[in-house]
């Protein structure tokens, strides 16, 4: 499924943090959104699952306008996980993924076993099946997370959307947090700090400065020098990852001017 982003304005209080955003995600490609703290990566994000009402612009899934359809139905093809989606559930792991079958039930309607069958899928597709019974609230940063994950994947959506995934997580599970989204098959658009883990993972970035986007590409191609002085304010040095040949990049200060 393809999400096309057109010409997205989101003002607060008069002031413009994000000014004509537009993008596309094509059907089964991983799309970053990088940029330095501030920039609007987060606020494009929320228009697209539907927290935030841009002030002008649309959002569209398949060329359908995202507001024009119901929330179960957009929930139906579009999941995401926020920053602030690691929550204090007081719930089972199980319970957890369960909630993502909401938007496929009649109201106060009891789990079917298509249902059952997805959740379990869905926590067996993160490694997770054996957390099934562990309480929410006793799982490691890392274990919630997947659990979140598999939560989404339960939607049975076609676009995942999430914002700053890793955050929270040591390196083993960053990596391994973006390889289970990779490898999904979906539809992925994300907002990623690391610029490293953003070359590694994505098929496309956009560089967001200031509530535009000033540049868009493969990561080798927009993460230069140049621009990584520009936008982020640092001194980077480009290497070739050595076993998959993607740009790394290894920073330091700025000369002083």
């Amino acid at each position: 499924m393809d999400v096309e982003i057109d010409d997205l304005t989101v003002e607060f209080s008069g002031a413009r943090v994000v000014q004509d955003i537009s993008l596309r995600a094509g059907s089964g490609r991983f799309v970053g959104l990088v940029g330095p703290n501030g920039s609007g990566k987060s606020t494009v994000l929320r228009c697209v699952y539907r927290a935030l009402r841009p002030t002008a612009g649309a959002v569209r899934l398949d060329g359908e306008d995202l507001l024009a359809m119901s929330t179960r139905e957009s929930a139906r093809r579009l999941a995401a996980l926020p920053q602030e989606a690691v929550a204090e559930f007081d719930f089972t792991v199980a319970e957890v993924v369960a909630m993502g079958r909401v938007p496929h039930q009649r109201a106060v309607a009891r789990d079917t076993d298509e249902d059952r069958r997805a959740c379990a899928a869905a926590l067996d597709g993160v490694g997770a099946g054996h957390l099934a019974g562990r309480g929410f609230l006793t799982l490691s940063g890392g274990e919630k997370q997947r659990v979140l994950i598999a939560r989404a994947l339960a939607q049975q959506p076609r676009v995942m959307v999430l914002d700053e995934p890793t955050n929270h997580l040591d390196i083993a599970q960053q990596l391994e947090v973006l390889s289970l989204v990779r490898t999904s098959g979906l539809t992925v658009l994300a907002a990623l700090h690391d610029l490293n883990l953003a070359a590694l993972h994505c098929d496309l970035v956009h560089v967001v400065d200031g509530g535009r986007i000033v540049a868009s590409g493969a990561p080798h191609d927009v993460l230069t020098p140049a621009l990584l002085a520009e936008v982020f304010g640092v001194r980077a040095h480009r290497v070739a990852h050595p076993e998959t040949g993607a740009v790394q990049l290894l920073f330091d200060r700025l000369p002083a001017q």
